[in-house]
């Protein structure tokens, strides 16, 4: 029997591509080798990275004017390749400091140039975000960056800055295909794909055109995302078995309502468990209302005690991956599109009977 898989990443798995990836693993659709045994220099391999990548800007309706491709080195190497590319010498950058993610994005960005943070939320503990009209880059700023979802703080921007002629950059590496996104607002997304697209160990791209005129010189090969945007990403060996199940995943998410239909329903698994917060005088979530993530719920219980107790009895159910994050403790449920929807029913069905046995 299968685990209800609340985990924040790696995460849960459609079990339709789970299935597809046992039977072609050794033999990839009767070609006699398996898929990751393949050269990505041509042949099968790049017959399903074409595919995967077309699915990929049919879904999100990316313009033609901008690259899609993956890398390796997840999307914390990402920190370090967007100020190393386009935080420009003499100038500074403008972030957001809205969680643990952004917060690493920024801290490394420091150490490469000038950072100029206009929003920090620690004296809120990270709990709200601005009010997006009211986010506005500093004049000579080379972009603005930003977090679409803290996994961690379990905070999300529902809807994004106007920065005009200043790219916007954003992770979004865990609400990422959970909604539809206009990609022509954003000079350059990306995002892990070890929570909404696929197993961890790749990255994907989307990044438009102009971006690439206007980036520092002398960087090295594997640092410049121009190299890669020429090479489709396949400069050197990509992640194959990453991509391979993110080409699946995506395939998936087609056959079941693209971003609109994922959006659909991580509002009623969502709502499923803070229906159950709100209506309780013993669960509380220390997130803002107006920003409360629809994919990562974090939530507390009366006591630390409680707590433990929560996430030892829920294992028993066969609910794995509740308890919140080491950095700020109480729990945690993350709702990933491959989450059916019968777990998040089953979660809040769980919530309300631990609460009856000890409120």
């Amino acid at each position: 029997m299968r685990k209800m898989n609340f985990a924040a990443g790696p995460s849960v798995m459609p079990l339709e591509v789970l299935e597809e990836l046992q039977r072609n693993l050794v033999d990839y659709h009767g070609k006699g080798l398996s898929m990751v045994e393949a050269s990505h220099r041509g042949g099968m391999f790049e017959e399903m990275y074409d595919e995967c990548l077309s699915d990929f800007r049919s879904i999100l309706g990316v313009p033609d004017d901008y690259d899609v491709y993956f890398l390796g080195g997840g999307a914390t190497l990402q920190f370090t390749m967007i100020p190393m590319n386009f935080l420009l010498s003499g100038r500074h950058a403008d972030y957001t400091r809205t969680g643990s993610w952004s917060n690493k994005a920024a801290d490394d960005a420091a150490k490469l140039g000038n950072v100029n943070v206009i929003f920090d939320g620690k004296d809120g503990n990270y709990t709200s975000l601005p009010d997006p009209a009211e986010v506005k880059p500093s004049e000579g700023s080379c972009y603005l960056y930003l977090c679409s979802n803290e996994t961690i703080g379990g905070i999300e921007w529902q809807s994004f800055p106007d920065t005009g002629s200043v790219p916007l950059i954003a992770d979004m590496s865990s609400d990422f295909l959970s909604r539809p996104v206009d990609v022509s607002r954003f000079a350059m997304i990306y995002g892990g794909v070890q929570k909404n697209l696929g197993p961890a160990g790749a990255v994907f791209i989307i990044m438009r055109h102009d971006m690439l005129e206007h980036r520092n010189p002398g960087l090295t090969a594997y640092m410049d995302y121009a190299k890669h945007a020429k090479d489709k990403g396949l400069y050197n060996t990509p992640p194959v078995f990453s991509i391979w199940a993110v080409g699946l995943v995506l395939k998936w998410i087609k056959e079941n309502g693209g971003a609109e239909g994922m959006e659909r329903n991580a509002i009623m698994k969502s709502g499923y468990i803070y229906d159950v917060i709100d209506g309780s005088g013993f669960y509380r979530s220390p997130v803002d209302p107006r920003y409360r993530s629809r994919m990562n719920v974090v939530f507390r219980c009366p006591t630390e005690e409680l707590e433990a107790k929560f996430v030892q009895e829920a294992q028993k159910e066969g609910m794995i991956g509740l308890k919140g994050h080491r950095s700020v403790g109480g729990l945690r449920a993350s709702l990933y599109n491959a989450l059916p929807m019968e777990d998040a029913a089953s979660l809040a069905m769980f919530m309300k009977e631990f609460e009856r046995r000890n409120g």
